[in-house]
């Protein structure tokens, strides 16, 4: 039986999806064993303090893609939003799985909603994405940081370290972790470039393993993430940077929407774009729309919002 080796994070979400794509493999070929080397990445690791205080970028990806140039592993199986936009000579980002529920989700034990949230609330999150969009709408909120994988955020939840947090809807509906929050809200912030798809890594020049890839592939998205992963590659955005951007594909009309976001991590300085064009122009409506937000100042003000990240404007740690 031929067998490939699927290179994977051990936290509970990214084995969920290692888990996933090992069965969709053997569903459509029975004659391959797919079998799963699970690792630790460098931002498993860090649990003391916010990634983009880190510098670099690749921190969940990194030691999947050095064990793939090493021989080890055939493929590997990452959330695409943790994908860097540059991918290391000898790789290749072979497929995008279909696309999920891309929403962030409010969650509390003691309050209904963001709206019903009092001034001065305790919101948990450490992305600077959410951060924005977050203080944008409730700039008398305190925003703490929220390290940890999904069940440790959610214990301190429940402990009441935090009056609310803001997680990823697709994470807690893959571990059936919904249920236990009292009262949960999908809020309508634009998500992260490639949010709720899973992007398959492969070595390059292996025909087979890009097939066998390439079954899981799911066109319109792939379409959409590419034109976000282009948005986010032209207008450099660092790791530091709260970016939120997101394309979505109209299959009847054969049209892309996609709409972008940046500003300050305190929710100020908000430049916001959209753009609708034609299948047609799929390939370089990312490009376009990054072009017309830098013509609007987006490379200083990015520029700006990294220096302050974590730093002027650090939000209070736990």
């Amino acid at each position: 039986m031929e067998r490939i080796r699927i290179a994977t994070r051990e936290s509970a979400l990214a084995l969920w999806q290692a888990y996933y794509v090992q069965e969709e493999i053997k569903r459509r070929f029975p004659d391959v064993e797919p079998v799963l080397c699970k690792m630790t990445s460098k931002g498993d690791k860090i649990l003391d303090r916010p990634l983009a205080l880190v510098g670099g970028k690749g921190h969940f990806t990194k030691e999947l893609e050095d064990a793939m140039l090493a021989g080890e592993a055939d493929m590997a199986v990452h959330s695409l939003k943790d994908v860097p936009t540059f991918i290391p000579e000898g790789l290749e980002l072979c497929a995008i799985t279909r696309r999920e529920d891309q929403s962030d989700v409010f969650l509390s034990h003691r309050y209904e909603s963001l709206d019903a949230l009092p001034e001065g609330a305790v919101v948990g999150t450490t992305s600077l994405r959410r951060r924005m969009q977050l203080l944008a709408k409730r700039p008398d909120l305190k925003v703490k940081d929220l390290r940890g994988n999904v069940n440790t955020r959610l214990r301190k939840l429940a402990e009441g370290e935090y009056d609310a947090i803001i997680l990823a809807y697709i994470g807690l509906k893959r571990l059936d972790l919904l249920k236990e929050i009292p009262h949960v809200e999908k809020l309508d912030f634009i998500p992260p470039m490639g949010q709720a798809a899973l992007g398959i890594e492969i070595v390059a020049n292996n025909s087979r393993i890009r097939e066998i890839a390439m079954s899981l592939n799911h066109e319109p998205t792939a379409i959409a993430t590419r034109a976000e992963r282009t948005f986010v590659s032209v207008i450099g955005a660092g790791c530091s940077a709260p970016v939120a951007v997101n394309a979505v594909i109209d299959e009847e009309d054969e049209t892309i929407f996609m709409r972008a976001m940046i500003g300050y991590p305190d929710g100020t300085h908000i430049l916001y774009e959209e753009m609708r064009s034609g299948l047609d122009e799929a390939d370089i409506i990312g490009d376009l729309l990054a072009q017309k937000m830098i013509e609007r100042g987006a490379l200083d003000l990015l520029a700006e919002a990294e220096k302050i990240a974590f730093k002027e404007e650090r939000p209070e740690r736990l």
